[in-house]
């Protein structure tokens, strides 16, 4: 191996040699990130996707809870304040 490289630098000299190595060291982080990464990148894009959805989804039935809790209250104040003109009426009347 040595030989071979040592014998390599001294026909083509050393900067073409180490172009060759940077050359192939930037076509085997191409492929690794091909063929390892990209998948597990999809793969946790889809997961991203579903839980962003059931995020949302969640956050309409809050707001839909949220909605139904102020009418409930709404209407309940307004059976108090009935209720405390009745009594007032009632009171005024004795």
């Amino acid at each position: 191996m040595t030989d071979g490289l040592i014998q390599a630098i001294n026909q083509y000299g050393f900067p073409i040699i180490a172009a060759m190595g940077l050359g192939y060291f930037v076509y085997y982080i191409w492929q690794w990130v091909t063929q390892e990464i990209k998948p597990v990148l999809g793969e946790a894009n889809t997961t991203l996707i579903a839980l962003i959805d059931r995020i949302r989804m969640l956050d309409n039935d809050l707001i839909r809870l949220n909605t139904k809790l102020k009418m409930i209250e709404e209407l309940q104040n307004k059976e108090n304040k009935e209720i405390a003109d009745s009594v007032k009426k009632s009171r005024t009347k004795s």
